[in-house]
């Protein structure tokens, strides 16, 4: 008798374990999307970069990619957007390793971080221009141009597409100055470090209103059509479902009046539409 109620006990716990197993597993199993419905919680990722995303004074994280994501994530049940401030080279690492769930920064799509991370199809494009001293005291009208004066120097955000641009049109490692976020691109152009600064047109033009009259936005830069830079919000590889989901939603709402009023406040609108799919700008 003994022996046979503590085999029926071996039993009772076996389907116990075998039952917390697999709770354990489906609990495992669950997605990044599963998580954030069933939570309604989502982390982003972003860093200071106007109009992109950014902390005002107050401690508000907002800009066009923030807005868009509370937006977005609010059509899918998610009303809870928690930040999380990186520096610009570090935010598709810190995606990759699960401090945050999306790139909520205005990042650009390319081939090279096609291979990293999964993009949701655009939200805007825009184009380059540089931030010089008031009156462009050495002329300058496009990367080439940098390339072209060795004794120029030109600041940009480690990590950001800028820096490709840049030696692609010429300009060498020793003339580039590598900053971690756009206050110390301004910086530098306000200190005579660097001769200029790239960034997109909305964020150079940000940077001069906020710096006064000692530097300006060049109205006219020149530049490869190529270097049209389509924005986006990116995923782990893993989570296309949420990826997908975003999607849905992005494409019902873009070009929308609500759309283009949420993005208004940031110097977006309707000419910022994008004409591309990231499927195209991936290469795919």
């Amino acid at each position: 008798m003994k022996l046979r109620r503590m085999s029926a006990m071996l039993g009772a716990l076996s389907l116990v374990a075998a039952g917390l197993a697999a709770h354990a597993s489906n609990a495992s199993a669950e997605t990044t999307l599963q998580r954030i419905q069933r939570t309604g919680e989502v982390r982003i990722g972003y860093a200071n970069e106007t109009p992109f995303a950014y902390t005002t004074p107050d401690g508000t994280v907002t800009g066009e990619s923030p807005e868009i994501a509370k937006k977005i994530f609010a059509k899918l049940g998610v009303k809870k957007v928690d930040a999380v401030l990186t520096e610009w080279g570090s935010l598709i690492p810190g995606l990759r390793a699960g401090r945050f769930d999306v790139i909520a920064a205005g990042m650009y799509v390319t081939p090279e971080r096609c291979k990293q991370v999964a993009f949701a199809d655009p939200q805007y494009q825009i184009q380059d221009t540089l931030l010089t001293t008031k009156g462009n005291p050495k002329k300058l009208q496009s990367y080439a141009d940098i390339g072209k004066n060795p004794d120029t120097k030109l600041a940009v955000m480690a990590g950001s597409v800028e820096l490709g641009y840049a030696r692609d049109s010429g300009v060498k490692d020793t003339q580039l100055l590598q900053v971690p976020d756009t206050t110390a691109q301004l910086q530098a152009v306000h200190a005579g470090r660097a001769d200029a600064a790239a960034g997109t047109a909305l964020t150079m033009k940000g940077l001069a209103a906020k710096a006064g009259p000692s530097v300006e936005a060049i109205p006219k830069f020149t530049d490869d059509p190529k270097h049209t830079g389509y924005g986006a919000l990116a995923f782990r590889p893993d989570d296309t479902d949420l990826r997908d989901a975003v999607n849905k939603q992005l494409h019902a709402w873009l070009g929308t009046p609500d759309h283009l009023k949420t993005v208004e406040p940031f110097g977006f609108d309707k000419s910022n539409l994008p004409d591309k799919t990231t499927a195209q700008l991936c290469g795919g």
